[in-house]
């Protein structure tokens, strides 16, 4: 077979039904093969918006997510997406074309270094300069991207090694000496584990991303019940443990509830499951949970002790190790703590002032009881991604699509169309802001013509709302580049421009009927521009760089 032909065979071996790219000159050959092949290919109107999508598509299946991009500027045009998931640890295979292997390093036309740029942000790449080495690099690709900690892997090709012949032979299996990824947790380290959970008085666990990666929110919730250790999540965590369960506290760190952080200050016992400690969640690490023992389950070694200090360390996957501390479960006593919590939950709960003018929390109130916490929801990045967080009541795991790690403005709308086309059955909505949404607005065009029907709910308080909100406390109300006024779109024109339904709401009464309208809408994408509060913040708040006990504001 030729390269290109070996190529589709490969990605038919791995069950991917989907691809999105952009197509380019040294592309050319594996698109053609892909023309044919019964593997969809959704045509994304920029590279970035490929590997979102991929990302939204890998993030709410649980598959592996796959884009494609020329070389040179489509290559680069990759990386920010690339760098988005290798953040958050979302399993995604990017195919990039290359140059001739013959002009490698000639400066020619469309020539980058793609392995070179990427791989800092990538779990691994390759660089395939003969074709019959093609089956053997899709299989551990495959394999390196979903296995252990999961992440990106990059498969660069030379065009001319697509066109080259070559046996189609697909390895039944995987054996990289120098990569043995640890599932079961050592017994020893269990056991420590197990000893100190009995003995806490105050126990919190803490919940990332881990676990919903590693399919284990059910096991998480089984241990809470047995143990009625109450749990706190990272933004990644969202959706691994019911919002309205009586021990769930919500979300941890700088937007977190005053509740969950006051847990964290005043825990004797910290069990960390499938998370980092990335710096929003801790605060001033070392202040970060004074009283507390930690325990921290990961299933990459590199992550646990990396920023805070551990007592006992558990390398292994979220949802073995779980299913250990439950062969074994230890009994508790954490009335009195649970009672404690529920005070200050009752004392300090999310609230905002309310009024007859449209807010964005009740906006995404509101949404969330029409959708009664069942749809995906993903997110840009700022005060959209936060309103999101600690107001719409997540049921299930897989149903927050949101750059944690990188923070990328323009992921939403892309991940939600990937989103969408993974679960063409359930209602998908990105929350977006009036600044992030326009960084990949042409992917309109790619669900009108695929008719994907995301909802867009635009949270429009004509400004960069985080930035402002910074510039605001802690700048002296200096609006530097952040007010938007004078420089809007009409949104609802741009989406009818586009070939969408667009709809604009500015009252409090008109809410539910507009979305109702948009919800009811299936035939491609809608954008609903609510128009909000302009100087609406997002709190409670911890500052840059103190501790989680210093939050400012209850009342936006």
């Amino acid at each position: 077979m030729t390269g290109a032909r070996i190529i589709v065979e490969c990605l038919k071996k791995e069950k991917v039904d989907v691809i999105f790219g952009y197509p380019g000159g040294v592309v050319l050959p594996l698109c053609d093969a892909l023309y044919d092949s019964g593997i969809r290919f959704i045509l994304t109107r920029h590279e970035q918006g490929a590997a979102h999508a991929a990302d939204g598509y890998a993030r709410a299946s649980g598959k592996i997510g796959v884009c494609l991009a020329t070389s040179g500027p489509g290559a680069t045009n990759l990386v920010t997406g690339i760098s988005t998931a290798y953040m958050d640890s979302i399993p995604m295979i990017a195919i990039t074309g290359q140059v001739a292997t013959h002009l490698i390093g000639n400066d020619a036309f469309q020539e980058v270094d793609t392995t070179g740029i990427t791989r800092p942000v990538t779990k691994h790449s390759y660089l395939v300069k003969n074709t019959g080495h093609l089956c053997r690099t899709f299989k551990e690709a495959f394999y390196i991207a979903k296995t252990g900690k999961p992440g990106p892997v990059l498969i660069d090709i030379p065009v001319d090694v697509q066109r080259a012949e070559a046996d189609f032979h697909y390895p039944e299996k995987v054996d990289i000496r120098s990569y043995k990824p640890v599932y079961e947790g050592h017994p020893l380290q269990i056991e420590r584990a197990l000893s100190l959970i009995e003995k806490a008085e105050s126990p919190v666990i803490l919940a990332g991303g881990g676990v919903i990666t590693a399919g284990a929110s059910e096991q998480l919730r089984m241990f809470v019940e047995k143990t009625r250790i109450p749990v706190v999540l990272t933004l990644m965590g969202l959706g691994s443990f019911p919002t309205e369960h009586p021990l769930q506290l919500g979300m941890v760190g700088m937007h977190g509830t005053r509740y969950g952080n006051m847990a964290i200050m005043e825990t004797d016992l910290l069990i960390a499951v499938g998370c980092r400690f990335d710096d929003r969640v801790t605060g001033k690490i070392s202040e970060f949970a004074p009283h507390a023992k930690i325990i921290h389950v990961d299933i990459d070694p590199a992550s646990i002790g990396k920023n805070v200090p551990v007592e006992v360390p558990i390398v292994g996957d979220a949802r073995y190790v779980l299913e250990q501390f439950l062969s074994n479960c230890p009994k508790t006593n954490t009335k009195q703590w649970v009672e404690k919590i529920k005070e200050w939950k009752e004392k300090y709960p999310l609230i905002y002032k309310d009024s007859e003018k449209l807010k964005p929390q009740f906006v995404v109130e509101t949404i969330s009881r029409m959708t009664n916490g069942e749809a995906i929801i993903t997110t840009e990045v700022g005060q959209n991604q936060m309103w999101a967080a600690q107001f719409y009541k997540f049921k299930h795991p897989r149903t927050f699509i949101s750059s944690g790690g990188l923070g990328t403005m323009g992921f939403g709308f892309p991940a939600a169309i990937g989103a969408q086309v993974a679960c063409m059955d359930r209602t998908v909505i990105d929350i977006a802001g009036d600044g992030s949404i326009q960084m990949n607005i042409q992917e309109l065009s790619t669900a009108v013509s695929e008719k994907i029907p995301v909802k867009v709910v635009i949270l429009n308080n004509c400004s960069l709302g985080m930035v402002r909100q910074w510039q605001e406390l802690f700048y002296g109300k200096r609006y530097a580049f952040t007010c938007l006024k004078e420089k809007q779109p009409d949104f609802v024109k741009l989406a009818e421009a586009y070939g969408a339904a667009g709809y604009r709401v500015s009252k409090k009464e008109d809410l539910k009927k507009t979305l109702s309208r948009a919800f009811e809408h299936s035939d491609g994408p809608v954008f609903v521009e609510c128009i909000v509060e302009p100087e609406e913040n997002v709190f409670p708040m911890v500052p840059a760089g103190a501790s989680l006990k210093e939050m400012i504001g209850g009342l936006a």
